[in-house]
């Protein structure tokens, strides 16, 4: 069991994992051990996961997801196997934790008289600035 929240858990069933080779640094090793990890989590069926939590999860994956609802994490930023594996489950997690949290509910507030008295005045002096750069009129003497 792979726990998220206190409220979400999933099952290392859920997920599967397969390892490919990678480019970058490895030197000879890089062309005979595949390091890098190819997470597949499936967003869609899971019943691991609660349906604001899927939703939620679904928008912030991106092209991650795929049109199935199966999420895909690489993960080859180190040179061993195993620290690829902990690196996608830790970036599957926070996706996740991510994802669990509601979003706040916007109020409306209303601007206070004194932020409305201010945003005028700057307009009139602004206004004033700017009529004073025009063109000077002739004086009829």
């Amino acid at each position: 069991m792979i726990y998220i929240t206190h409220g979400i858990a999933i099952h290392e069933s859920e997920i599967q994992e397969d390892f490919i080779r990678a480019s970058g640094p490895g030197g000879q090793n890089v062309n005979k051990i595949a390091t890098a990890v190819q997470l597949r989590f499936d967003v869609a069926n899971s019943p691991s996961l609660p349906d604001d939590v899927r939703e939620r999860l679904t928008s912030l994956a991106g092209r991650r997801i795929t049109e199935d609802g199966i999420l895909i994490i690489d993960a080859r930023r180190f040179r061993t196997q195993g620290r690829n594996r902990q690196d996608a489950i830790d970036r599957l997690v926070e996706l996740i934790r991510n994802a669990g949290q509601r979003p706040k509910i916007r109020r409306k507030t209303r601007s206070t008289l004194a932020s409305k008295m201010r945003r005028l005045e700057s307009k009139r002096r602004r206004a004033e600035t700017k009529r004073v750069r025009g063109p000077v009129q002739p004086s009829n003497e």
